[in-house]
């Protein structure tokens, strides 16, 4: 068998000792065809089929049996679908003599063809309805002194305006005041928020039955929610997708009362009062930074 050296072997003495595919047959006793695929391919390609593997025993008066319970399974509850194990007494019964695992691949083969896609849709905003909010994390220099800052960021979703601060923890105090600052900039107050299950605002908490999550809100967000009379929406676990604006926004700038050096995931700003400008190996942002003292 023709292993990855062997073909290595054989492109170095074709491309670079410009030998004919004759004398390189002839010196490492592969046949030509061989020495034809080592030069058409960098390494050994899987053996492909060039028709069906025989089933005389599944045939197809079986396989479109299994074809019809494996549809059937579609408007089935999930504890009286076929599996393939009763396929396979469904089919022995039926008089099928062939073996389990070859049932086993087929029902794997049809399942993995009969997936539906996962499907995503496009998100629209109308002005002023939905906003999203989400923490980072920055490493900033303040003073002389390197720390680590977090980021709190509230990004309106059809204006894609950002509001970004950087506190020293993420408490609660926190994520309300941020809150507060983002809708005096704004100059209003957004229909929707969606968060991540934030601490602050939510925990997950297993329900007596079943395995299925509830979220308990926080009583201090529902009361800082009821006052600013916004509706809060937390988005599905691992699935950042459903806030994709925010996530992409905390690389983000800001400003500081201090000259100070901001490095983001790589992106790097300096910042003055008054006044920032991207490092040279910054990148530009459209977000709208506020001023806010990290040392105090």
């Amino acid at each position: 068998m023709i292993i990855v050296e062997d073909y290595e072997a054989i492109r170095r003495a074709y491309y670079l000792e410009k030998k004919s595919i004759r004398q390189i047959a002839r010196e490492q006793h592969h046949s030509r065809s061989t020495i034809r695929k080592a030069i058409q391919h960098v390494r050994p390609q899987p053996y492909l089929r060039t028709r069906p593997k025989p089933a005389p025993i599944f045939g197809s008066r079986f396989q479109e049996r299994v074809d019809e319970l494996l549809t059937n399974n579609r408007t089935l509850p999930a504890k009286q679908q076929y599996t393939a194990h009763k396929i396979y007494e469904t089919l022995i019964a039926e008089g099928y003599q062939g073996s389990e695992s070859h049932l086993r691949r087929y029902v794997t083969k049809w399942k993995k063809e009969h997936k539906p896609p996962d499907v995503f849709l496009p998100l629209d905003f109308e002005p002023g309805q939905d906003a999203q909010c989400d923490w980072g994390e920055a490493v900033a220099i303040v003073g002389g002194v390197r720390q680590v800052v977090q980021v709190f960021v509230l990004r309106l979703c059809y204006s894609r305006r950002t509001f970004v601060m950087c506190f020293p923890t993420q408490r609660q105090e926190s994520f309300l005041f941020g809150h507060v600052q983002a809708f005096k900039h704004f100059g209003g107050v957004p229909a929707r928020i969606s968060y991540d299950n934030l601490a602050t605002a939510v925990k997950l908490a297993m329900e007596k039955k079943g395995k299925e999550r509830k979220r308990i809100e926080n009583r201090i967000f529902v009361t800082f929610r009821s006052h600013y009379l916004f509706e809060s929406h937390f988005c599905t676990p691992r699935a950042g997708w459903e806030k994709g604006q925010v996530e992409h926004g905390v690389l983000c700038r800001h400003l500081t009362p201090c000259r100070a050096s901001v490095r983001v995931k790589n992106r790097c700003f300096r910042t003055t009062e008054g006044a920032s400008e991207p490092c040279e190996s910054g990148v530009s942002s459209s977000i709208t930074s506020t001023i806010f003292p990290l040392n105090s």
